[in-house]
């Protein structure tokens, strides 16, 4: 029998190396090279493990170079190599009986293939010598690295390069979707066989930062060449399964394209419950080696319901685009606009006159065709070790008020370890930035540039959380002045210092991170009791002609969080009472900075009232009675948010600065 053949192409087909790689035989014959130094060891110690009384299985092995020295037919063998693509470090297959009849080996019971660190297991296996056709059935479960996919039957046709994946389900880890398909030929295999995942979970850990493990499913997936292909295919972030929400695919390709892979559908839906469908186009999405924050899996936010009453005039749509590669270390990531109460209104109070300064007041103007449009854009990629990241706003095409609808900032940051913490480094420049600045409201920059470093920390002590946050800053700014609406300019030196604490007076504890299908409203549990939350603040800023700020605030006060969020009817609470005192000497040059409003109480009250139905609101009481705003909200945002554990939809808006919009979150597991 000749194993190379065997063995070699069994389990390239049912690891599927050749149809996951990016460069299919470019470094085979390096390969084959590094190969012939290593085998023999590697070859010896797995006879022992053969001969070995402990181990009873049968198994086939395969090292490159002694197979090909005993096989009578090298030229064919040759063949056979360049037809399938790819060269094998080594392999293992073993199983409870093997045999051959008629050119067909055949592996039953237990079958398990071992190749690098990739791992197949399934009831059966043939594979056809003269056809070169392998199959693979029953209850098959497939490793590869950090993939994992079960199937009921695989087939695999070597000459064509053509297979059908019947009924196949697989967990898939988007981060690493690339790097795990894409072989490293210098990579040793470990003879370590580890413990395939279930995909169905009785239980999984929220993770909150983002969504990296989704749920794939299909009745058929069909490979060609290095094309996959679905006539429906479905995918959810519901590691459970429980149906809360999916993402039905039609008429799915996937294709590998240089150090990328492809997808492609037609109209596709999402589906919420089994009860409502939401059509939406996907057309062609691209996931990169080297993505930043874009994803092919990354459907958050697509669509951006907003208002903002400043800048475009009220009601506006936007969409967001795929992420465009500038170059291996850049993309750029765009969103479109239609400023629907602008257009509706047919007139615009969110410029100033024509020839007017900036700073100058607000007034109605008529509008056009270009008015009707914006555009948000952000330039994210790596520069020499350092992250930059440019956004910028543009809320008219007419090309006469440009210098009143563009806002820009850039941004150069890096992570520094020294002394055992680390400090996150900013240089930065603005253009016409807004900031809010409580009671005295909205102000803007006009110009600034300059230097930051923060340093946060987290850690307990006891029960005691803490979080600490230390800021130093050096910059040049031109800014609306504190008592005038002209533009003042200096350079500016801050130092800050926050710590806050959160003290649980009373705490339920908590028996288990994990969660199961009884968490049906959240993604993780509640932490329930009564908290004394503190928080203390110092500020010093430096300003030209010896001028300066500075202000020691503190504030302290409870926070109470009742409920599970599991039952149908107020099953959650959570109230927050937080007083807040501020000694200040001084007073800023800018408007954008100034200490305001001495006594404040900073308000939360969060409540489940039916079901996934949750209303949050928070606020800023202003009870300075020296201040103009005294007893109103100078900070206020209120929403109603529909919770489920696997998704989050709510509307949500800030009278305070005359600013909402509409979100829609998938929450991530593991």
């Amino acid at each position: 029998m000749n194993n190379c053949q065997i063995k070699k192409l069994i389990l390239i087909c049912l690891t599927f190396p050749n149809i996951f790689s990016f460069s299919g035989d470019a470094n085979s014959f390096q390969l084959k090279k590094n190969l012939i130094g290593a085998k023999n060891n590697r070859f010896i110690e797995q006879i022992n493990i053969i001969n070995s009384k402990i181990n009873r299985r049968k198994y086939l092995l395969s090292g490159t170079d002694n197979d090909l020295d005993g096989n009578r037919d090298y030229s064919k063998q040759l063949n056979i190599d360049e037809n399938i693509n790819s060269v094998v470090n080594e392999l293992i297959i073993e199983s409870q009986i093997q045999s051959q009849k008629d050119n067909i080996l055949y592996a039953d019971g237990d079958v398990v293939v071992k190749y690098k660190d990739n791992i197949l297991k399934a009831d059966s296996l043939s594979f056809n010598k003269k056809t070169k056709l392998a199959k693979a059935k029953g209850n098959i479960q497939l490793k590869i690295n950090n993939q994992i996919f079960q199937a009921d039957e695989i087939e695999y046709d070597f000459i064509k390069n053509q297979g059908n994946f019947k009924k196949i389900k697989g967990l898939i880890n988007s981060e690493s979707i690339i790097t795990d398909f894409n072989f490293n030929p210098s990579y040793i295999y470990k003879n370590v066989l580890p413990t395939i995942q279930r995909i169905q979970k009785d239980k999984v850990v929220f993770t909150p930062d983002k969504v990296t493990n989704w749920n794939f499913s299909t009745e058929l997936l069909r490979v060609d060449q290095n094309k996959w292909s679905s006539k429906q295919a479905s995918l959810t972030n519901d590691l459970l399964e429980s149906n809360q929400i999916k993402i039905q695919f039609n008429d799915l390709q996937v294709y590998p394209y240089e150090e990328k892979l492809k997808f492609k559908s037609k109209i596709n839906y999402l589906i919420l419950e089994d009860r409502v469908i939401v059509p939406f186009p996907l057309g062609e999405r691209t996931i990169f080696k080297k993505q930043g924050n874009s994803s092919a899996f990354d459907f958050e936010n697509r669509w951006n319901i907003g208002y903002d009453k400043l800048n475009k005039d009220g009601y506006f749509i936007g969409r967001k685009l795929d992420a465009i590669k500038i170059n291996n270390d850049f993309f750029l990531k765009i969103e479109p606009q239609f400023l629907l109460q602008r257009t509706l209104k047919g007139k615009t109070k969110s410029y100033v006159q024509e020839n007017y300064a900036l700073n100058s007041q607000r007034v109605e103007r008529n509008i056009y065709l270009s008015d009707y449009f914006a555009l948000n854009s952000t330039i994210e990629g790596n520069l020499k070790n350092w992250d930059l990241k440019i956004t910028n706003e543009l809320n008219s095409f007419d090309l006469n008020k440009f210098a009143n609808s563009f806002r820009t900032r850039a941004e150069l940051s890096k992570e520094i370890n020294s002394f055992n913490t680390t400090f996150i480094n900013r240089i930065f420049g603005a253009y016409r930035e807004r900031i809010w600045n409580g009671s005295i409201g909205e102000s803007e920059i006009y110009k600034a540039y300059g230097w930051q470093s923060d340093q946060t920390n987290f850690w307990e002590n006891g029960s005691v959380e803490k979080k600490q946050i230390i800021t130093f800053g050096i910059g040049n700014y031109e800014a609306e002045g504190l008592n005038s609406s002209d533009f003042a300019e200096s350079y500016k030196v801050s130092i800050n210092y926050q710590l806050k604490q959160n003290l649980p007076i009373y705490e339920k504890k908590i028996v288990s991170s994990y969660i199961d299908k009884s968490f049906e409203y959240i993604p993780e549990p509640i932490k329930q009791g009564i908290f004394l939350k503190s928080n203390i603040f110092i500020n010093y800023n430096l300003y030209k002609d010896g001028i300066s700020q500075k202000y020691f605030g503190v504030g302290f006060g409870p926070e109470i969080i009742l409920g599970n969020f599991k039952k149908d009817f107020f099953d959650y609470t959570r109230l927050g009472f937080i007083p807040f005192y501020k000694f200040k000497s001084g007073n800023s040059i800018f408007k954008f900075d100034q200490v305001s409003e001495n006594f404040a109480v900073d308000l939360n009250f969060d409540q489940q009232l039916i079901g996934p139905l949750l209303i949050e609101t928070k606020g800023t009481l202003n009870l300075d009675k020296d201040s103009d705003d005294y007893g109103e909200f100078i900070y206020s945002r209120i929403g109603i948010n529909f919770k489920k554990r696997s998704y989050n939809f709510g509307i949500f808006y800030q009278p305070h600065d005359q600013a909402g919009g509409i979100n829609f979150t998938f929450n991530g597991f593991k």
